[in-house]
């Protein structure tokens, strides 16, 4: 059975050779909420994560896969950090925390996928793609806090069991992390 892929083929914009595509946000940053109605590539990433996350390797399809890809490995470091909170409130701090913690963009040194990503071409985009990065990671971190807590407050063993998986054998922090 293939992995899934994006649906989002025809980006307006691309960095390096990662989509910049619309969501729905409530996060301050480059990009304005996408339509309320319409699912975005954060929802596309949910959705497909818990078989996504089963792949050693993954064909790239489209520069949208890209990022499908980034979101899955980030949404795997959030779980990583949900596995220690015990309720809603505490889960949204960690969330936030880890969203606007240092991260590297691809063609830094610690990027773990600088073979499939190209570096930015200046500094402008560079600064572009790590202001966005930073808004998708504060809305995967929430999605992601809503699907394990639910409507009971109590995290849910359905999607914390899949913390200690790797998506292509790789992980967004670094060894020992």
């Amino acid at each position: 059975m293939p992995a899934y892929h994006s649906s989002f083929l025809n980006p307006q914009q691309v960095i390096g050779n990662t989509a910049i595509l619309p969501f729905k946000t409530q996060f301050r940053g480059p990009i304005s909420s996408s339509p309320l109605s319409e699912q975005d590539i954060i929802d596309e990433a949910l959705s497909y994560f818990k078989a996504n996350v089963f792949f050693s390797t993954y064909e790239i399809k489209s520069e949208a896969d890209r990022l499908l890809i980034y979101i899955t490995l980030y949404i795997t470091e959030c779980l990583k950090k949900l596995q220690k909170c015990s309720n809603r409130n505490q889960a949204q701090n960690e969330m936030y925390t880890l969203a606007i913690s240092r991260f590297d963009l691809p063609g830094d040194s610690g990027f773990p996928l600088n073979s499939v990503y190209s570096k930015p071409a200046n500094s402008a985009d560079a600064d572009f793609l790590k202001n966005y990065l930073t808004q998708l990671r504060q809305e995967v971190g929430l999605r992601v806090c809503e699907k394990v807590f639910g409507d009971d407050g109590k995290p849910s063993k359905w999607w914390l069991c899949f913390a200690k998986k790797k998506f292509m054998d790789k992980s967004l922090s670094g060894p020992g992390q």
